[in-house]
């Protein structure tokens, strides 16, 4: 079994040819940095959002960055802080939804919209219950934006969360990231075969059924599928355990499906967002990457898994509504919200 950077990292992403081994990325701290681009182009777009709004508007989209409510993330269909897209005219709306594209590769971004397209289904299903509002999304920024400053902005309603924080214009961290749809399945109407989030279950279903015995009974771990992911919304996620068979425990072929499954939760966000994840992944060690199952494997049948690196934890459950409210979650162990990289920088530009 191989376990060669140059295998793994161009296959984590999906980049062939790209210059993504550690060698070749900028770092900060044992974090690789974020490219320059990236942060000019969230800049501008938040810029560009508060531009437009007034007074009284602006109060409620903008927050200190120290403000607890920047911890306080929510994917259930909830009031929140912030404003939304409902209290918006159309041209600020467009302005809103070209910050969250700031951040999104287009994949990433067509299946943010898709995602809360489906709000209308739920809408005619529950007799126009007011809850169910394709436009009740929030944008929060916190801080004042800037390329050189420390900063976070949040795009959030029910089944979708973004959360994005820049610190010292060097550095960033783009979790918690969530994404969930009901139904998982569309199953009947003019969208009927619609499936949002196929490939986060579909490749895992395929890894999960290529295992050996052997290898099973490392990997899937006993007992019902858990009711929803287990990090939940809590401000900060936690190591899980067992952690289930290590990557190096599984074949070439295998080992390929778990980094594919790993690319559709990374591939969300633009390439030069992405790639520093899979330099700190790459960093970690890919041998240290560890894949769980607990549940059933055939359709409806209430089903969960979750992969964790040393820095990471991507984690998908689809036990609700008989199998068809899939909720696919990515955490950042140490450092959901950029606490460590914020920490990070306030080190090192006041302890000097």
């Amino acid at each position: 079994m191989r376990n060669s950077k140059l295998i793994f990292l161009p296959l984590a992403l999906g980049l062939a040819a790209l210059p993504l081994l550690p060698t070749h990325a900028q770092k900060s701290g044992g974090k690789a940095a974020a490219p320059a681009k990236a942060i000019a182009d969230m800049t501008a777009a938040a810029r560009n959002f508060l531009a437009s709004l007034d007074d009284a508007q602006r109060a409620q989209a903008t927050f200190k960055l120290e403000d607890p409510e920047r911890q306080n993330w929510k994917f259930t269909p909830v009031e929140r802080k912030g404003i939304t897209l409902e209290a918006l005219r159309p041209d600020q709306d467009y302005l809103a939804l070209a910050l969250l594209s700031s951040a999104m590769s287009p994949e990433g971004y067509g299946k943010a919209l898709t995602i809360m397209s489906q709000e209308r289904i739920l809408w005619e299903r529950e007799n126009q219950s007011p809850k169910r509002n394709s436009e009740k999304y929030h944008i929060l920024i916190f801080g004042e934006p800037s390329e050189a400053g420390s900063w976070s902005w949040r795009f959030e309603g029910h089944h979708f969360s973004t959360s994005v924080t820049i610190a010292g214009g060097k550095m960033i961290s783009l979790t918690p990231a969530f994404m969930g749809t009901n139904p998982g399945e569309v199953k009947e109407g003019p969208r009927k075969g619609l499936r949002v989030l196929s490939e986060e279950e579909d490749i895992a279903l395929e890894l999960v059924k290529s295992l050996t015995g052997e290898q099973k009974n490392e990997a899937i771990l006993p007992g019902a599928a858990p009711a929803d992911v287990i990090s939940g919304e809590k401000p900060q996620a936690e190591r899980l355990t067992p952690e289930g068979i290590p990557s190096s425990k599984l074949t070439d072929t295998q080992r390929e499906l778990l980094l594919k499954v790993l690319k559709e939760y990374i591939g969300r966000y633009r390439p030069d967002l992405s790639i520093p994840v899979a330099t700190r992944l790459s960093e970690a060690g890919w041998e240290k990457l560890t894949f769980a199952w607990i549940g059933g494997t055939a359709p409806g049948e209430g089903k969960y898994y979750r992969i964790q690196s040393p820095d990471f934890l991507f984690e998908y459950d689809n036990t609700q509504s008989n199998g068809n409210h899939p909720h696919a979650v990515w955490r950042d162990i140490n450092g959901d919200f950029g606490a460590d990289i914020l920490a990070q920088h306030i080190k090192e530009a006041h302890g000097k």
